[in-house]
């Protein structure tokens, strides 16, 4: 195991369901791998119903309910995607002000796949450049941000950084990039 998060939290947002099992299990694991501890954050109150493609998977217990998470206790924020979790979180006003106060403090935010409709909701992709699953593309570009293919993207603006990706093939390459991020910050 490494040390590089010095036992930082790291919060992953998810909603009650649909949630791709394996872009929240595989960072999840690369956060303990490196001294950290994950804590989901849901606007679910016992657990959450995770979902390999569009079948159900595993469920998982939530930590801490969205009305009781603070950016202050995260050394930064992950968003799994899934196609039905985002689109879920960026109906919930407490979820996409979450999302939007890690913006705020500066803290960096990792997502993958369709979790860039949660970044657009909360209004903080405005000249970024990010990656995501290909269907997000006009999405995206209609919300001011700059759209390309790449493996993960890491896109600086102030003092936040945004790591993104665009599938689960894509997870090693992912999580090597943002551990160390949020390994700065914590």
């Amino acid at each position: 195991m490494g040390s590089a998060l010095k036992s930082a939290s790291v919060a992953f947002l998810v909603a009650g369901e649909g949630a791709e099992q394996s872009e929240l299990q595989q960072p999840w694991q690369a956060v303990i791998e490196e001294g950290g501890r994950p804590v989901l954050v849901s606007p679910a109150r016992d657990k959450v119903q995770l979902f390999e493609h569009l079948d159900h998977g595993e469920t998982q217990q939530v930590d801490v309910h969205i009305s009781q998470a603070s950016v202050q206790d995260y050394a930064g924020l992950v968003l799994p995607g899934g196609v039905a979790n985002p689109d879920q979180l960026r109906t919930i006003p407490q979820a996409v002000a979450f999302v939007r106060d890690f913006f705020e403090a500066g803290k960096p935010v990792a997502a993958i796949c369709h979790a860039p409709w949660t970044l657009i909701e909360a209004d903080v992709i405005d000249g970024r450049t990010l990656t995501s699953w290909p269907s997000l593309r006009t999405d995206i570009q209609n919300a001011g941000g700059i759209w390309v293919d790449q493996e993960v993207v890491q896109c600086s603006s102030g003092s936040n950084i945004l790591v993104t990706s665009r599938k689960p093939a894509d997870l090693p390459a992912f999580s090597a990039t943002f551990i160390p991020i949020f390994a700065s910050a914590a």
